[in-house]
């Protein structure tokens, strides 16, 4: 009977595991034909123009130079505005939030905010900056990013803090440091790698977000450094290079779509380096 049981349970063990490495087969599949089909047809559609010229009108030649500057700038000031934010609130969270009402409504916020729909934070942020303002602009473009990255950087923050040894705190308590001195000078310094790398997770999370930018900064067929007017950026290039009929538009989208997933990918391969550093 026993052997009976034996042979049941490592035959199930056999099975499960089976059923394991052909979801991750599937997965990885699917995953592979991804970056093949990029690679294959982007690759052959870069080069300097692409860096040096801006996007073309159908059938003349071109680049993704405004397109390139503008993604870096909105995604620039959407970190500068949403990282502090982010840092500051997953610092109360850990170190001051452990009674009253305030901590669990703000980590529940923080959830809903973390899983809402990108397009919504759009639509929100084109009722409350571009509406008023009767135009579309990088700033707006920025601020919606910047509720993205927010939430993201709130959550790893707080774990990060938590993981932190209650010793260095009590240490720090034993030589008469304050609160504040404490959060600053050895809870966060500990921290700093898995806080950079929520920072960096952010930073792969909205580089290639099409949504947000659509209801704020658009697009500008021309290269400009001014964030108060429309904005040319990489993910509305693809969305609308690649809608079109023109074959010089699809390369470009192609060419861009590499970029995009070159960058996300460099940024998530650094974040679970650090990760795993900071471990």
């Amino acid at each position: 009977m026993n052997n009976a049981l034996y042979r049941r349970r490592r035959l199930l063990n056999h099975f499960n595991l089976l059923m394991s490495l052909c979801t991750i087969a599937f997965g990885l599949f699917w995953l592979g034909w991804i970056f093949v089909t990029l690679f294959s047809e982007g690759f052959s559609s870069l080069g300097a123009h692409i860096f040096s010229m801006d996007t073309p009108p159908p059938g003349m030649e071109g680049g993704l130079r405004n397109a390139i500057i503008g993604s870096l700038m909105i995604t620039f000031f959407g970190l500068l505005v949403g990282t502090p934010i982010g840092i500051l609130c997953g610092i109360y969270l850990a170190e001051f939030g452990q009674k009253g009402w305030l901590a669990p409504a703000t980590r529940f916020m923080n959830d809903i905010l973390l899983s809402a729909p990108s397009i919504v934070i759009g639509i929100f942020i084109w009722e409350l900056v571009v509406f008023q303002q009767g135009h579309f602009s990088g700033w707006a473009g920025s601020l919606a990013l910047s509720l993205l990255v927010i939430p993201v950087v709130v959550r790893t923050t707080e774990n990060m803090l938590r993981l932190v040894p209650n010793s260095l705190r009590e240490a720090a308590f034993a030589l008469g440091t304050p609160k504040w001195k404490l959060v600053s000078m050895v809870t966060l310094r500990a921290a700093k790698t898995g806080v950079l790398t929520g920072i960096l997770l952010a930073f792969a999370r909205i580089t290639g977000e099409t949504a947000p930018l659509l209801f704020t900064a658009l697009n500008n067929q021309f290269f400009s450094l001014n964030m108060n007017q429309p904005m040319a950026n990489l993910p509305n290039v693809i969305y609308q290079f690649a809608m079109s009929p023109y074959s010089d538009w699809h390369d470009l989208a192609w060419a861009a779509a590499l970029l995009i997933a070159l960058t996300v990918l460099t940024a998530n391969i650094l974040a679970r380096y650090l990760g795993n550093k900071h471990q």
